[in-house]
C-alpha cells in the first residue's frame, strides 16, 4: 500500500480532522466534485439528470456506526421515505445502505428488523444493495445478508476484492443466489487480511470478475455489479462478457457520482447497464477521505481549489 493511501485512509479515521476539515471551503468545493450536495433534493436532481443520459442511480445516505437505536431507526424511516420518492418521481433508482447506519453495532437482529422493513417497500424489479465496511464487520454483515435474501430475493450485498476471504465468500454465496457488486475495497486493512499491492489487487478483482461472470451464465445470480472506475478493468471484463455471449445490457458497472463521466456515457450509449453511485448527507468527511485514498491524485483537485478560491 503506497504511504500516501495509508495516510489518507488514517485520516479518513481522524476524529478531530472530521470535526475541523468540514468548515473549509476549499474541502467543500472538492467535495462537491463527489456528491451533488447533501439533501435528498440534490440527489435526486442528480438521478434526474443522469437518466436523461441512460444512466441509472443508487443512492446512499453518508453515515456510519450508529449506536442511539432511535437514531438507526431514523435512518430506515429516511430510506423508506427515499424508495417512496424514487416511485412517484419514476426514476431509475436503487438505494444502498450501511448496516452499522442501521444499528448492526447496537443488536444484528435490530439491525436485520431495520433492513427487512426497507427492502420490503423497494420495488420488487429493483435491488436494495448492502454495501461491506471494515473487515471486522464481514462476518456480521454477510449473516444479515443471508437472512435477507432468504426472504427477498431484491437484496445485494458488496464484496471486496483486496481481501484474502472474499473468494471462499463468493463461492459460498452463490448457492443462494444473490445479487453481488464487486468493489476493490477502501479501508485500511493489515497484510494478513487485505492484499496490499495495488497490481495484485487489480488481477485478483478480474479473477473473481470473471467468476461473477461464469456464474451469471449459469444463472447463479440475480445481477452481477462491477464497482471500478478502472477503465483498463472494465475493458478487460467487457471482453470477457463478450467472449462468454452475454448482451449487453447484462454487463453492469457502478461508478461514484463525479468520476470518470465519460466513461459512465460511453457505457451506456453502447447499451451496457451504468449506474452511478450518488452520495448525500453531512456526514461526509470519512466517505470523502476514503476516495482521495482510491486515487490520491485526486489531491491535486484539492489543491487547485484552494489556488482557486
Amino acid at each position: 500500500m503506497s504511504l500516501m493511501r495509508s495516510l489518507l485512509l488514517a485520516a479518513s479515521q481522524n476524529l478531530w480532522l472530521r470535526e475541523h476539515a468540514t468548515r473549509y471551503s476549499f474541502v467543500r468545493g472538492a467535495v462537491s466534485r463527489f456528491m451533488p450536495g447533501e439533501t435528498l433534493d440534490d440527489a435526486m436532481g442528480a438521478a434526474e439528470a443522469l437518466q436523461d443520459k441512460k444512466i441509472g442511480t443508487v443512492f446512499t445516505h453518508l453515515g456510519e456506526n450508529i449506536k442511539d437505536r432511535d437514531e438507526a431507526q431514523e435512518v430506515a424511516g429516511h430510506y423508506i421515505v427515499v424508495l417512496e420518492r424514487i416511485k412517484q418521481e419514476g426514476l431509475q433508482a436503487e438505494i444502498s445502505v450501511k448496516l452499522t447506519q442501521l444499528g448492526l453495532d447496537l443488536s444484528p437482529d435490530l439491525c436485520f428488523e431495520h433492513l427487512n422493513a426497507i427492502i420490503a417497500r423497494a420495488q420488487k424489479d429493483s435491488i436494495v444493495w448492502v454495501d461491506m465496511e471494515a473487515s471486522n464487520y464481514v462476518d456480521a454483515t454477510l449473516d444479515v445478508y443471508r437472512r435477507a435474501l432468504a426472504a427477498h430475493p431484491n437484496v445485494g450485498i458488496c464484496l471486496q476484492a483486496y481481501l484474502h476471504r472474499t473468494r471462499e465468500d463468493l463461492t459460498k454465496l452463490l448457492s443462494l443466489r444473490p445479487s453481488i457488486r464487486l468493489v476493490k475495497g477502501s479501508y485500511n486493512e493489515p497484510p494478513e487480511i487485505a492484499l496490499a499491492r495495488k497490481q495484485v489487487v487489480y488481477e485478483n478483482y478480474f479473477e473473481l470478475g470473471k467468476l461473477m461472470l461464469l456464474a451469471k451464465t449459469e444463472n447463479r445470480y440475480v445481477r452481477a455489479a462491477f464497482g471500478t472506475h478502472d477503465v483498463s478493468l472494465i475493458q478487460r471484463l467487457a471482453g470477457f462478457a463478450n467472449a462468454e455471449g452475454f448482451a449487453k445490457k447484462d454487463f453492469e458497472v457502478q461508478m461514484l457520482y463525479g468520476i470518470q463521466r465519460a466513461e459512465q456515457e460511453r457505457l451506456a450509449n453502447e447499451g451496457c447497464t451504468s449506474i452511478v453511485l450518488v452520495a448525500y448527507g453531512s456526514y461526509w468527511y470519512p466517505w470523502f477521505v476514503r476516495r482521495l485514498a482510491e486515487r490520491p491524485a485526486n489531491l491535486w483537485f484539492m489543491v487547485r481549489n484552494v489556488f482557486a478560491s
